[in-house]
């Protein structure tokens, strides 16, 4: 490895499985000090796993309380804060907009979205504190095109989207780069928990004829976590095999 993070401290939430660990994985063996951020209380097992510095904590992304404790884990441990993740996020259930659940729209928004805008508000103010970092948000392919059925996740990934042009846009003169990921269909729990036929016809829409990787998802993480990427902000780059091209 070259070392592309040496010093660098990064968090990844939703980091307990799926891209989120890919992510943690990657970052550590570039060299950087790695939190690893889940609801899930696996999350010390990724981090046990992890070659490098990594430290665990359990957070609910959703919670203000929970995320001011994450960063201060940060500040206290290392020091710094060079790289947010905020990749937690949850699917929620398929119906129909008519027909959704209201609880459900709210738990949907509240992690997917709520969560992305906590932890930007909390990170920020610490990564000012030493000229700047660089934040990646997970949005989706659904923030790009329609998705039917999926109403809460399709709305919280396209607030994710103007969410993060709008904070770059704020940031850009101090240092602070924001971008967002665009997945499309990837091997995580997330999709293997889809109904079979609604997955298959997202991969049978995808250009490249198959489902992605989360490793493929963290070499991009790791290219903006860079300072190879020092003049990008504001960006979405999907990553879906071609599906949103046509």
């Amino acid at each position: 490895m070259s070392n592309r993070l040496k010093d660098k401290v990064a968090i990844v939430t939703g980091a307990a499985s799926g891209m989120g660990a890919a992510m943690v994985g990657r970052f550590a063996a570039e060299g950087a000090m790695v939190i690893a951020a889940d609801i899930s209380d696996t999350i010390e097992d990724v981090a046990n796993r992890v070659e490098g510095q990594c430290l665990s904590i359990q957070v609910d992304v959703s919670s203000a309380a929970d995320v001011r404790k994450m960063i201060a884990l940060a500040k206290d441990k290392f020091g710094r804060l060079d790289v947010l993740c905020n990749n937690a996020g949850i699917q929620g259930p398929l119906a129909p907009t008519a027909e959704y659940d209201d609880d459900e729209w709210e738990r949907v928004i509240a992690i997917n979205l709520t969560g992305v805008y906590l932890g930007m508000k909390h990170a920020i103010p610490v990564m000012l504190e030493t000229g700047g970092g660089s934040i990646i948000n997970t949005s989706s392919m659904a923030s790009i095109v329609a998705f039917p059925s999926l109403p809460a996740y399709s709305a919280s990934k396209g607030g994710v989207s103007i969410l993060t042009r709008l904070t770059a846009a704020e940031y850009a003169s101090q240092g602070i780069r924001v971008n967002a990921i665009a997945p499309g269909a990837i091997d995580t729990g997330m999709t293997r928990n889809m109904p079979q036929d609604y997955l298959q016809g997202a991969i049978d829409a995808t250009l490249m004829g198959r489902i992605g990787t989360p490793e493929e998802i963290a070499s991009l993480a790791l290219f903006l976590a860079s300072d190879e990427a020092s003049f990008i902000t504001g960006t979405e780059t999907a990553v879906d095999g071609g599906y949103t091209l046509v």
